[in-house]
């Protein structure tokens, strides 16, 4: 009879770590977002610029991370680093807002879209008009309508059960899966790149215009710079899921640098090519006017079948953005309760499988609920301050670190220290200073949302006391 397993097990390779950095941060936004920043910049010159400065800034912080990720290989990633950097109750305040906005918000995104997408080649069954509006009033978010666009809400949650299963029953078969898709999905958009280049449809004229813009977009150019960087970020976020698992990959100290590094570096490379072909067979006005710029490039191209293979590439996509998702997000609070600072029953693991597989549960059907909420998007515009509050508090962790704890080893050290982390944390802020003011109604909820953990943070405290106390 085996024995029941009582610890998480080292079964990703340094391929299945490529694979869930690529696979988290290619998802829906590469289809969705050159539309709205080309919109914002009018021009094809600095639409690619930003592209390139959002790649070079979040490899950056993916260099930041490595360094702490070589030296500390637990699960629960960034939740750990944070505790080892500030202590309990920032690593809280990180672990909490993943859980309940952050990474659980963005999978309902994703899901969501993976139905959306998927409704192309079924009719999903229309609801009574009277049932589709009904409505229900949360506090701090607003009215939500559980009923509307029910037909691929159905299938965003039965995407996110399924694929919570498949981790369910081992982070080996999780990462194969991961691994299987994303290559399919990289391999997908660079063929479609390739395709639209060589074309013959298109004109290298639509790429370079000599910085020509509306008078209207010049006298505006760093808000509009700012909010076209926030929507790059957006598509390339997810590059530090892997280290949520680092305690379940070999080799953790080589593999989980090298992983963030290469996953990080592949994205930029195909995010920058992608736009390119985009922009070689759509002049920036109607790439601007597209609400799907890749579906439009593809019709463009390839006719009424172009809708076909883009509807495909997305699904695709984004259900393996959303596996890399479910696959590193549950470890999170996995740590947090192990630590003492969370629900206590999500600290299990399964006897057989040997995963977290009460956080797994608790993470999918939490993530399902905001799929009905239809809010996920308003959400996650919500939390895209915090989100960089913390980045930038994790660059800065690598100076605390080389203070704090000097002997640790470290198998990489950031290139450029201390000037690369600083980099980081300067752009960050700018950032976050831009998003205050450009978007203080969604900076300000986004914290709100954030605070909303802190009567659970010390009622945990306080019972933790009370243990020692017996």
């Amino acid at each position: 009879m085996l024995k029941p397993k009582t610890e998480l097990v080292r079964g990703l390779t340094l391929t299945a770590a490529i694979m869930i950095v690529a696979g988290s941060m290619i998802g829906s936004g590469i289809f969705r977002k050159p539309a709205t920043m080309a919109a914002q910049l009018m021009s094809p010159e600095l639409l690619l610029i930003v592209w390139l400065v959002a790649g070079i800034i979040t490899f950056i912080g993916a260099l930041c991370n490595a360094e702490v990720a070589g030296m500390i290989d637990a699960t629960g990633g960034q939740y750990v680093y944070f505790q080892k950097m500030y202590g309990n109750f920032v690593s809280y305040l990180y672990g909490w807002s993943v859980f309940a906005v952050i990474q659980t918000g963005a999978g309902a995104a994703i899901a969501y879209v993976f139905g959306e997408y998927l409704g192309y080649f079924i009719k999903y069954p229309q609801l009574p008009e009277s049932v589709q509006n009904f409505s229900l009033y949360v506090p701090i978010v607003g009215n939500i309508f559980p009923f509307a666009e029910f037909g691929a809400k159905v299938s965003a949650i039965l995407c996110i059960l399924f694929l919570t299963g498949i981790n369910y029953v081992g982070v080996i078969f999780g990462g194969a899966v991961q691994s299987f898709v994303t290559f399919i999905k990289i391999a997908s958009i660079v063929l479609l790149s390739f395709l639209l280049l060589a074309s013959g449809t298109g004109s290298l004229a639509n790429i370079s215009t000599g910085f020509s813009m509306p008078a209207s977009s010049t006298s505006n150019i760093i808000s509009l710079f700012g909010l076209a960087i926030a929507g790059a970020f957006w598509a390339y976020d997810g590059w530090n899921n892997l280290t949520f698992v680092a305690g379940e990959i070999k080799q953790p100290q080589r593999n989980v640098p090298l992983g963030l590094l290469f996953g990080t570096l592949i994205v930029v490379i195909v995010y920058m090519l992608v736009n390119v072909a985009y922009l070689y067979v759509l002049p920036i006005e109607k790439m601007a006017k597209s609400p799907l710029v890749a579906a439009t490039a593809a019709e463009f191209v390839f006719g009424s079948k172009g809708a076909i293979l883009i509807s495909i590439a997305v699904i695709i996509s984004t259900f393996g953005a959303l596996n890399g998702n479910i696959l590193s997000t549950a470890r999170v609070c996995f740590a947090m309760s192990r630590n003492n600072m969370f629900i206590k029953s999500l600290d299990k693991i399964h006897p057989r499988y040997a995963t977290p597989h009460t956080s797994l549960v608790a993470q999918g059907l939490w993530s399902c609920l905001l799929v009905l909420s239809g809010t996920f998007d308003t959400i996650t515009d919500y939390v895209m301050f915090a989100s960089w509050l913390f980045y930038m508090l994790g660059a800065y962790g690598v100076i605390v670190l080389r203070k704090k704890m000097p002997d640790v080893p470290r198998p990489y050290k950031v290139w450029g220290y201390p000037y690369t982390p600083m980099i980081f944390v300067i752009f960050s802020f700018l950032f976050l200073v831009n998003t205050l003011v450009s978007d203080y109604e969604n900076a300000a909820m986004g914290l709100l949302l954030i605070l909303l953990g802190l009567p659970f943070y010390y009622w945990r405290i306080a019972k933790n006391k009370k243990i020692e106390n017996i």
